[in-house]
């Protein structure tokens, strides 16, 4: 189910607010259309229960002759408007419809009865002094009943509909009383008969969609710039100081968000251009004198004595030139080439070889774009940590889903839990002596993950279940 909710601000607004506005159309559709379909059954309720009562007063009062004269109708005096208000035996028709008298309350297999509407009409004719015996209702198709149809020619010419416009099933009702039926019909009038409950739904879908639609429109205009920020904040990540000043758009509070962005680019911008400027002084002016004092030890005359001093100055500089390595990590300029990892590990594995050191290697082709200096770097400090705490190590180069995996695998004692975290700060010693040659400098893993964060990886480190550490450069692809 997560997969199918979207990941970005735009899409989860956009979903949140359409499935509400769905929601709220659909519940005031439905009712709308209950609501109707109530208004028509009360109407055809109450049409068919005054005819039935009209039924029953026009049989109570007996046949009606009239008699018709020719020439002008003269103007009608009081007794004959009483008469004409009188029913008419001889067409048997009122409002509109015919009623018929008969001994059986005929019905075809195409009926449908209407159990809930029955019992309303029943409840009505009784409300308005209908006696009756017995009751029924039932839908029928016009194309089956005659006197529909017949009824409905005439309200058809009388108003001026087309075959369209009339309705396609009439309801039939009944009462028995003194051994007969009174039966009565009335056109079913359906709003959206042909969809039902689905129409005020579909009609909701489609009004979600429009308003989606402008509200996406909206929303982008806001988000739009907020993604740009997301991306120019990660590649300023990646490549600090790098990056150009992003062009402010959007709503005021996102400009104000992405000036104070850019300016705060700026600022980290301009203090890692001094700290760079300032290590390369350091480094600068420490070689120099470094140098010189190399060349006044030599004229040291206890070989011990010189022996230390040379080992210090070596220290001092070595430490040196990690720290300015560390320093430089992403400032390159050039971009990343596509290498082949397996024939760049091997070149590292092949440099240990030379010297004698056991290192094994297990690559599949993988290709990816890095900068091929650094990488070799990083990968040569994890093979170097592998040596000089395991006695030997293991290179395996493979991908992970969307990572290419640079894997070092040792048989040394690996690292408690709580300190690998620890282990990849600055200056930090995976032993308590300050012996260089056991403990090196602490620069090594660090300068390890920069150069895996600079190609927007990370450095994973971990013990291995039968013992020793595993390291791994994980690189996106």
């Amino acid at each position: 189910m997560r997969r199918f909710i979207p990941k970005s601000l735009l899409g989860q607004v956009t979903l949140a607010i359409a499935l509400t506005l769905f929601l709220v159309q659909g519940v005031n559709g439905y009712l709308g259309w209950r609501i109707e379909k109530q208004r028509v059954e009360t109407a055809l309720v109450n049409t068919l229960s005054l005819r039935l009562v009209a039924s029953q007063r026009l049989r109570e009062a007996g046949p009606l002759t009239v008699e018709l004269q020719p020439g002008p109708r003269p103007a009608l005096d009081e007794s004959r408007r009483e008469s004409r208000r009188g029913p008419r035996r001889g067409g048997r028709r009122f409002a509109g419809t015919d009623f018929t008298r008969a001994d059986i309350f005929a019905t075809l297999a195409g009926d449908r009865p209407l159990p809930e509407l029955e019992q309303r009409l029943a409840e009505t004719l009784r409300d308005n002094g209908r006696e009756f015996e017995d009751i029924r209702l039932v839908e029928r198709a016009v194309a089956d009943d005659p006197v529909a149809q017949r009824f409905l020619e005439r309200l058809a010419r009388r108003r001026g509909l087309t075959e369209r416009d009339l309705p396609r099933t009439i309801a039939i009702a009944g009462v028995r009383q003194d051994d007969g039926w009174d039966v009565v019909r009335a056109p079913v009038y359906r709003p959206h008969e042909h969809f039902g409950p689905v129409f005020p739904l579909a009609r909701a879908a489609l009004l979600t969609l429009l308003l989606s639609f402008v509200l996406w429109l909206v929303l982008r205009r806001i988000t739009g710039p907020l993604a740009k920020l997301t991306r120019q904040t990660e590649e300023f990540a990646r490549n600090p100081g790098k990056g150009r000043p992003m062009d402010e758009a959007g709503p005021e509070d996102v400009r104000r968000l992405i000036a104070a962005h850019n300016a705060m680019e700026a600022r980290i911008g301009a203090m890692l251009d001094e700290k760079d400027v300032m290590l390369g002084a350091i480094g600068h002016d420490l070689k120099t004198p470094l140098a010189a004092l190399r060349v006044r030890v030599e004229g040291v005359i206890d070989e011990v004595a010189r022996a230390r001093m040379v080992d210090s100055i070596e220290d001092i500089t070595q430490t040196l030139d990690e720290i300015l390595a560390l320093a430089r990590v992403g400032k390159s300029d050039a971009p990343p080439e596509r290498t082949d990892l397996a024939a760049l590990a091997a070149g590292v594995v092949e440099e240990f070889e030379d010297t004698g050191e056991s290192v094994a290697l297990e690559a599949a082709r993988v290709v990816a774009p890095v900068h091929l200096t650094w990488l070799k770097r990083g990968l040569r400090n994890l093979v170097s940590n592998a040596l000089r705490y395991g006695g030997d190590a293991r290179v395996v180069v493979t991908t992970e889903g969307w990572e290419a995996v640079l894997r070092v695998e040792d048989n040394g004692p690996g690292i408690p839990e709580d300190r690998i975290a620890d282990m990849m700060e600055p200056f930090t010693r995976g032993e308590a002596s300050r012996n260089r040659a056991t403990g090196g400098a602490g620069l090594g893993l660090t300068l390890a993950r920069a150069v895996a964060e600079q190609h927007g990886g990370r450095l994973v480190l971990a013990n291995r279940p039968e013992g020793g550490l595993v390291a791994e450069l994980r690189l996106p692809l």
